[in-house]
């Protein structure tokens, strides 16, 4: 396991709150006064169908970007418009679409840079190969980027978010094009990591985590429900997001969008 060394000392129940944000691209608004608040360790769903916003939420949770009202707060810090400060709680594994594979960079590499400012020489070189190890992926230590599947890179992304040791991790869409069978391994793993940390995963499909979540976020240009899979997995509520592309076939419920 990643030697615990940690940002943020004594945080044992990792939260994250949301209070009154609203935030807009020019007239097109994402958020509106939304608040909510959410406590791990545990795995949190963020469900809502692609454009429906997910990844701009997590960005203002990472300080990426700063609501017009409103602020977060990260183990009880206020980390709103800060992404240094929001960096010492939680990291940040970006959807496989976003990440250049073209660097000339292996896997270790990948992983050392994302450490690079807090630790040095062998020690990065060692804390960087105990993240891969972390999440079976030794073997990619040498191996570069361009040469990897979906799969595998997805797995150098979660160990360089690993690798920093926050109490929070946060996964945009982390099973977007990846196979069915890599699929299995990669839902095993961050189920796992969810029983340390409070993780907090995006995806437009809601039956890949719903046997693992806690807390399921119902999420389309706003929240339009918090709860247990138990309350929120209920046809209106995910009307309320994905519209009539919901529909229930034998008493189970299908997003076909």
């Amino acid at each position: 396991m990643i030697p615990p060394v940690s940002n943020v000392p004594g945080v044992h129940s990792p939260s994250v709150a949301v209070e009154e944000v609203s935030f807009a691209y020019d007239s097109d608004a994402i958020l509106a006064g939304e608040s909510f608040s959410i406590a791990g360790p545990g795995l949190v769903t963020v469900l809502g169908p692609n454009g429906s916003g997910k990844t701009t939420l997590f960005k203002l949770i990472l300080g990426i970007l700063k609501p017009s009202k409103g602020r977060v707060l990260l183990n009880g810090e206020d980390v709103t418009g800060n992404p240094v400060r929001a960096g010492v709680h939680a990291s940040y594994v970006p959807q496989l679409s976003a990440v250049r594979k073209d660097i000339p960079m292996t896997g270790l590499e990948a992983v050392e840079a994302a450490i690079a400012t807090r630790f040095k020489g062998s020690e990065r070189a060692a804390r960087a190969l105990e993240a891969l190890k972390a999440v079976g992926a030794e073997s990619l230590a040498s191996k570069r980027l361009s040469a990897m599947s979906g799969g595998q890179l997805q797995r150098v992304l979660i160990a360089r978010a690993l690798a920093r040791s926050t109490p929070i991790l946060l996964m945009d869409e982390p099973l977007s094009g990846i196979d069915p069978r890599g699929r299995e391994g990669l839902v095993d793993l961050i189920a796992e990591l969810s029983k340390s940390k409070l993780v907090l995963v995006t995806t437009h499909d809601p039956v890949l985590f719903l046997n693992r979540s806690k807390t399921i976020i119902v999420f389309n240009r706003g929240v339009k429900a918090v709860g247990s899979p138990r309350d929120v997995f209920k046809l209106d509520l995910l009307r309320a997001a994905y519209g009539s592309d919901v529909l229930l076939i034998e008493k189970c419920l299908h997003v076909v969008a």
